[in-house]
């Protein structure tokens, strides 16, 4: 169970410390410019920075993403910043091929999305897995306070990282230590009695080999739903030493405590989407309980990384990270048989859980640089780990029907006697999972074409066993994924490239009857063209992929919340578009569209073969764009926006009807302090609206399970950079 409120006083306590330190520690601090050389990329380029060496995520190289056969997209810590993102949602709300926020904006415990429509379960955090288990309420969020840069990998990456879906997967790049010294203090206000400060500070220790870097933030803020409250601490110091000239290691910790974090609870469509005449719910209708109703989380992850450059040619990097994490959650569900739509009452189940969780992972890389004859190789052989454990203690309580009536359209939030519940199921589930892999890839170029190839095998086992059944679930699953492309780049800036992938995710679980799930498998066929501008003030691309998906797991309609099923085939296919232009040196945008044809292609006497699956919308656009006013009475504005376009989409897995489209229109507004006064260098001030307009908008799991949009939002935020 998560920390008592007892115990997260002190929590706190220790945050305010440890900022407080951080503020101190960088006046005592000599930092000195390093000799390290810099290197220049494009905005649109992917490359992490680890000391000396260079790893792009989608290939664990050194080769730069536009070398790629692959579909990437990045979103850097000014758009972060610009876009006042507070999740990893929330940064993915105008990537082309990502449908984002499931279960409405209002919904921040979970990122939840799709990539090219296929739901992604687990993201990345440094090209380390964020580890989680399937189907948990525990999934561990990472802050964008602690996030250098976001980067979307599109179609199957399992060749690379293992288990994963075929639509792509996402990695977050960690803010680390830099030698150039520098502090940077933000406090922020705004909707729903926002309040939030955070500091970054980073800088070289004297004139020593170690460099630091300290993140923290607090932030508090009433939830969209009523009598609810979201509420974040995190710490996120982090070191480099450079041992030698060819040796260099980062020690990393990263520690957030979710004391409050909302709630999910959906509603039912009737009186919400469809009109009813008994009355209707809004954005701040609270289905649960405030005397029951909570949502705690807190964990913490441990690491390394360490590289060694043998010489010029070859280096070996291992990554290891320790998980430990915790949550404990009180909250209401309800089925179909709950509702009365005449009246607007409603039923609902009382449950709790309380889950931990812990587990490592460790990735060992050598990559090599070499020439037979006149071709060159970008040798990658790798070898990764991962163990992971985890509880989960689940409880009812019965239905609230034991305090009386409750009814959607007029809610009594203050039912709920949590001295008088006596609990009428309990159980436990302990899981156990492996994963070991061995990995290799090569990328050949041979004057302006480059060839890719490389192949993975994985040996996972996993296993489940409830106390209140002596039956006990395992699976094991061996599986080789491979991947092949190739590209060429001509002299213009136009590279065409295509490729071919395979992908493989071990099913949790099991079905109705009791027998274990098969592991669900991916391929992908993808060609597209990637253009950057002689000059590199325009980037653009454009992909069609082909993905199919065999033994794909599907909500079982007659009864959404139990065992799902394993349909035959699931096939997406689709057209992306990506560009940006810096039109002058003041104006720069950002567009995209998708187009995504989905549909369960065989199926094995459920009836959905021909439909599309849930939260998958056919069509989706975006635009963002910057002007930048350097000269007359507005110096030293910027003047941002968006807008987010998208398409309907199922309602439910039989598609009995559809979710309405939606546009939204984002506005940020920045000013330099410093053009007002010299006194005022590195000061700065940015007001953010998201959902400008106020624009109502829906998200469905099935009709009985839907979710409210985010309201429009607006924040003000003050910065001081030193």
């Amino acid at each position: 169970m998560v920390s008592s409120k007892r115990n997260l006083v002190f929590h706190r306590t220790v945050l305010a410390t440890a900022i407080m330190a951080s503020l101190s520690f960088t006046q005592f601090v000599n930092a000195e410019e390093s000799d390290e050389s810099v290197v220049e990329t494009p905005q649109m380029e992917t490359i992490t920075v680890l000391g000396q060496a260079y790893r792009n995520t989608a290939t664990k190289t050194s080769l730069r993403p536009e070398d790629t056969p692959q579909g990437i997209t990045v979103i850097d810590s000014e758009l972060l910043k610009e876009r006042g993102v507070k999740s990893l949602n929330q940064a993915l709300r105008y990537v082309p091929g990502v449908t984002t926020e499931q279960k409405g904006g209002a919904v921040t415990m979970y990122d939840t999305f799709n990539i090219r429509g296929f739901d992604v379960n687990q993201s990345y955090y440094d090209g380390l897995v964020l580890q989680s288990l399937t189907g948990w309420n525990l999934q561990p969020q990472i802050d964008p306070i602690a996030i250098e840069q976001v980067e979307v990998f599109k179609g199957p990456t399992s060749v690379l990282y293992g288990s994963m879906p075929p639509g792509g997967m996402v990695n977050m790049i960690a803010k680390t230590p830099q030698t150039m010294p520098s502090t940077e203090i933000t406090a922020a206000t705004g909707s729903d009695n926002l309040m939030e400060a955070s500091i970054d500070t980073t800088g070289q220790i004297g004139d020593s080999n170690f460099s630091y870097r300290i993140v923290a933030l607090a932030r508090k803020k009433d939830g969209q739903v009523d009598h609810t409250e979201e509420e974040r601490y995190v710490f996120a110091p982090s070191l480099d030493w450079n041992i030698s000239d060819s040796t260099y290691i980062n020690f990393n910790l990263y520690y957030q405590n979710d004391p409050a974090m909302g709630m999910n609870s959906s509603l039912p469509s009737s009186g919400m989407i469809y009109d009813n005449a008994a009355g209707s719910t809004s954005p701040s209708t609270f289905a649960g309980d405030k005397n029951w109703s909570t949502f705690e989380r807190e964990f913490w992850m441990a690491g390394y990384k360490l590289n060694h450059d043998f010489n010029d040619n070859w280096s070996f990097l291992q990554s290891f990270r320790y998980l430990d994490a915790q949550l404990y959650q009180e909250n209401t569900y309800h089925v179909a048989d709950n509702f009365d739509p005449v009246t607007g009452n409603l039923d609902r189940n009382i449950y709790s859980t309380d889950e931990d969780s812990s587990g490592y992972t460790v990735d060992n890389q050598l990559s090599g640089n070499f020439y037979t004859g006149n071709l060159e190789h970008n040798v990658l052989i790798g070898v990764d780990y991962q163990r992971m454990s985890g509880t989960s203690a689940y409880s009812e309580f019965g239905t609230t029907s034991q305090f009386g009536d409750f009814n959607i359209f007029n809610p009594n939030n203050d039912m709920i006697d949590p001295s008088k519940l006596t609990s009428t199921y309990e159980a436990r589930d302990n899981v156990k999972l492996e994963q070991l892999g061995f990995y290799f890839q090569d990328q050949l170029r041979i004057d302006k074409l480059i060839l890719i190839a490389g192949g993975r095998f994985d040996d996972f086992s996993a296993s489940s066993q409830y106390t209140d059944s002596d039956a006990k679930t395992e699976a094991n699953h061996n599986q080789f994924s491979y991947r092949v492309g190739a590209m060429y780049e001509f002299d213009n800036g136009v590279s065409p490239f295509m490729s071919y992938a395979t992908s493989f995710e071990p099913a949790a679980g099991t079905k109705s009857d009791g027998s274990t799930y098969k592991p669900e498998l991916g391929e992908q066929f993808e060609a597209g063209l990637k253009y950057i501008s002689p000059a590199q003030d325009m980037t653009a691309s454009v992909s069609y992929f082909n993905i199919v998906k065999s033994d794909a797991l599907m909500a079982d309609p007659s009864d959404p919340w139990g065992n799902k099923l394993q349909v035959g085939e699931v096939q997406s296919q689709g057209l992306e578009l990506e560009g940006q232009w810096y039109l002058t040196d003041s104006f720069d945008i950002l567009a995209s569209y998708t187009y995504i044809d989905m549909e369960i292609t065989k199926d094995s006497g459920n009836d959905l073969q021909g439909k599309t699956p849930i939260y998958v919308p056919e069509h989706t656009a975006t635009l963002w764009t910057n002007y930048y006013i350097d000269s007359g009475v507005l110096s030293g504005t910027r003047i941002g926006g968006g807008v987010r376009y998208v398409g309907e989409m199922q309602m439910d897995a039989n598609n009995t009807d559809k979710v309405s489209s939606y546009t939204l229109v984002d506005l940020s507004l920045g000013y330099d302090l410093s053009t007002l006064s010299s006194n005022l260098a590195g000061a700065s001030m940015t007001l953010i609206a998201n959902n400008l307009f106020n624009e109502e908008y829906y998200t469905c799991y099935d009709s009985m399970n839907c979710w409210y949009g985010a309201e429009r939002t607006v924040e003000l935020n003050v910065k001081y950079n030193f």
